[in-house]
């Protein structure tokens, strides 16, 4: 993936045709958000009529609050609302932490948050609010790619620096210099997936059933595919469905007729339990496997035991002896009352790297913060240390979880 240059006014920056290994980014300019493959289908974050189209926002105005106002936007309502409420907690826990502190720069630090619930149209009039009218110095968000990458054409235009805890599809961070990500991509995770299920599970054959309304899916899912055929895997099927269906029973039907040895399945935990009980009704015993957006506590209310002994890549185990995890979970316990699913972590290691950055600026200049983001280096987060690298995303280590029981179990850690 190479350097995009920097562009600092609107209307100046924009994306050339670019292939990332998984992912080909529809050409942009003028500030105009992308039109295909930059969100999820569907009409969703394709600018105009839906409030992404980053032509309309102009450079944010100086930041002059007597606070430090960040701005934070996630699915706290919808079908993947667990993962907005974890990165919520996990943010509020970081802001405290540094406000306990003292703050930063001598300024306490305040977060304004909105809900975009779930919806990739919802997230331009929610962005467009944290900048033009509240005026936020930063802004924290999103897990899902489909609405980090609504969001980042708009911040970009903007010059607000934009950190996403949790989006690992390739595209996102190539959308400008001020658009960051504290995880790893998915062209790490997918490539993980594969060598997982040939070595570990001995896998010769492969099934993908993938969400074609989703860029996370669809990413994971071709990286998934390229690292399995490159060690010499056959994909002997590939399905597809759109986030919300509730009756995978044809595409399994197909799938089942395969015989695969494994049944990879790259998207959120609704629809990945759901088809994972669906799988075993027609009598599919395969194991299945998936990426981090599994990571919930609804993933086994909603599975059940057509769950167990499967497996998914993810940030974190909460029983990882590294005294920085045991501490974390120890206090999200204390505070929340359960255990804290990737998310937390995240949006965590993601606002107290954020702060960090303003301290090491030592200014509330955007572009001074911007490029003290980026210069970012080992990091000690409850995530694993963070560098941040040129294309402006996190190089950190991927543990591959078993279902167990009611929990997660940390099955291996593997190191970029």
């Amino acid at each position: 993936m190479r350097e995009i240059k920097r562009w600092r006014r609107v209307g100046q920056w924009g994306i050339k045709p670019l292939i990332c290994s998984l992912v080909v980014v529809t050409a942009v300019a003028g500030c105009k958000q992308p039109t295909e493959g930059g969100t999820a289908s569907g009409g969703n974050g394709t600018g105009g009529s839906n409030g992404t189209d980053a032509s309309s926002v102009g450079k944010a105005a100086a930041y002059t609050g007597d606070d430090i106002l960040l701005g934070e936007y996630g699915s706290l309502t919808g079908s993947t609302a667990t993962f907005g409420i974890s990165s919520d907690n996990g943010m509020q826990m970081a802001v405290d932490e540094v406000n306990g502190a003292g703050g930063v720069l001598g300024k306490k630090v305040r977060v304004q948050k909105e809900d975009d619930g779930g919806k990739s149209e919802q997230v331009g009039s929610v962005i467009k609010k944290l900048i033009n009218q509240d005026n936020v110095l930063a802004i924290v968000g999103e897990v899902a790619s489909s609405r980090s990458i609504a969001a980042a054409p708009i911040c970009q235009a903007a010059g607000v620096p934009m950190i996403t805890p949790a989006s690992t599809n390739p595209t996102v961070t190539t959308i400008g210099d001020d658009i960051f990500r504290t995880c790893f991509t998915d062209t790490f995770q997918g490539a993980v997936g594969a060598r997982f299920a040939g070595k570990n599970l001995k896998a010769k054959t492969a099934a993908v059933l993938t969400d074609v309304a989703n860029d996370y899916s669809k990413g994971l899912g071709a990286a998934f595919i390229e690292e399995f055929q490159k060690n010499g895997g056959k994909i002997v099927a590939q399905e597809s469905y759109s986030e919300h269906d509730t009756d995978f029973h044809a595409q399994l039907t197909r799938i089942k007729s395969t015989n695969p040895d494994v049944i990879f399945i790259p998207g959120y935990y609704t629809e990945a339990a759901t088809i994972a009980v669906q799988a075993r009704s027609l009598g599919i015993q395969q194991p299945l496997l998936g990426g981090d957006g599994w990571d919930s506590r609804e993933l086994i209310k909603i599975g059940k035991s057509a769950l167990q002994n499967c497996y998914f890549s993810d940030h974190y185990s909460p029983d990882s002896p590294d005294p920085k995890v045991k501490q974390f979970v120890t206090t999200y316990q204390k505070r929340f009352g359960e255990i804290p699913d990737a998310m937390a972590p995240l949006a965590y290691d993601a606002t107290h790297l954020l702060l960090d950055a303003i301290k090491r600026a030592g200014s509330l200049d955007r572009d001074k913060i911007r490029d003290a983001i980026a210069n970012t280096k080992n990091y000690p987060g409850v995530t694993g240390n963070i560098s941040i690298d040129k294309d402006r995303n996190a190089v950190k280590p991927i543990t591959i979880l078993q279902v167990k029981g009611d929990k997660f179990t940390a099955f291996t850690t593997i190191k970029p």
